[in-house]
């Protein structure tokens, strides 16, 4: 099997650079176990991506399972404490179903929590930090942010009606704004409804932009305070003009609301198709959890990078291939390689000519002069 060793190591080098941005800011490396009890994924199942766990039984008979998420774990790990704020970070790998090849695969994911009193400083720093992971993983992102309470207001002017509401967010998910205004038409939500959901819809757009046409759409308090919020945290990450322009705002950016409150978002960068960032605050999932504290967080998936195209290939595999004999001297062959390395060239030390490789030059050990 022949690895494409640019590909791993742009890989690693981006989950060392975020896991040092992480710590930088005060979080401290959470280790955990590859596996946890099935029943924390089966109670918490709607929270999760994966929709299967790989399981197995213990000696003593519990159901184990390779964890699929690692915010779970954190949760279940952790423990309240008055006015405090637990920040941890990881360096992970979960356990999912692709679904392009349906086959499992070991995921590797890095990303910050943050639980306990989580006021508007902790949530600036962990969209900013959210940001800056993006720009380590590419000059070129994009980060798409979301609140509930803009979701959680508009659906207040429908009551309880939870099919409804299922049907409402998953149209907005879907920026499908025929099918709400399908919905008015079929009298099952009024005219104010569906222009305050067509209305969200179109609030799409960078988040300097957008804030000030938000109040306009403000139908009650939840909706009001959510525009406050945001509007507050962008006049705090205003102030990093490196990443302020990459910020969008997007309320099709849907999660659980069983699980989430708050902030939402994604992060995109280009090439890839898919979000390499998700996170969001879970104060819910915490208390499903019996827990008082709140949290918020994200996972980056480093593993997408292979997707990217790769400019910075090498044109050889070693700059130099250094061929020696049975009859050279190891302390010789060690002087040269390391007067090479040390001269900035990269060196491949082999009796022969490895099979599918290059190389920038081939030197025999005897002709060169130490």
């Amino acid at each position: 099997m022949i690895i494409d060793q640019t590909i791993l190591r742009r890989e690693e080098d981006a989950s060392l650079r975020l896991r040092a941005l992480y710590q930088s800011y005060g979080y401290t490396t959470f280790k955990m176990s590859k596996f946890e009890e099935y029943d924390l994924y089966v109670r918490n199942k709607d929270f999760l991506t994966a929709e299967r766990a790989i399981t197995f039984t213990d000696t003593d008979g519990k159901l184990l399972a390779l964890k699929p998420d690692v915010t779970l774990s954190i949760i279940k790990n952790s423990r309240d404490t008055d006015s405090m704020t637990h920040k941890v970070c990881y360096n992970e790998n979960v356990y999912r179903i692709c679904e392009s090849t349906h086959a499992w695969r070991e995921i590797p994911q890095v990303g910050l929590e943050c639980l306990g009193t989580i006021d508007l400083y902790q949530k600036s720093e962990v969209l900013y930090l959210a940001a800056k992971s993006l720009d380590i993983l590419s000059s070129e992102y994009l980060m798409d942010i979301s609140h509930i309470g803009m979701l959680q207001g508009a659906l207040a002017l429908i009551g309880d009606d939870k099919a409804l509401q299922d049907s409402l967010l998953g149209a907005v998910s879907e920026k499908n704004a025929d099918a709400v205004r399908k919905m008015q038409e079929q009298g099952k939500i009024d005219a104010r409804t569906a222009d305050t959901f067509i209305s969200l819809l179109s609030c799409d757009g960078m988040l300097c932009d957008v804030l000030p046409r938000l109040d306009a759409l403000c139908v009650n308090d939840t909706m009001r305070q959510a525009v406050r919020e945001l509007g507050e945290l962008a006049d705090i990450l205003a102030q990093e003009d490196d990443i302020i322009s990459h910020l969008r705002l997007d309320f099709s950016v849907v999660n659980s609301m069983n699980y989430y409150s708050g902030l939402l978002f994604q992060g995109f960068v280009q090439g890839i198709p898919e979000s390499v960032l998700s996170g969001g605050q879970y104060d819910k999932l915490m208390r499903k959890m019996g827990r008082r504290a709140d949290a918020i967080g994200f996972a980056v998936y480093p593993d997408l990078l292979q997707r990217l195209p790769d400019n910075t290939k090498r044109a050889y595999d070693a700059d130099v291939l250094l061929l020696y004999g049975a009859d050279d001297s190891p302390a010789a062959l060690h002087r040269v390689v390391r007067k090479l390395t040390e001269g900035g060239e990269s060196v491949r030390c082999a009796p022969a000519v490895p099979e599918k490789m290059t190389f920038g030059r081939v030197l025999k050990l005897k002709d060169v002069k130490e």
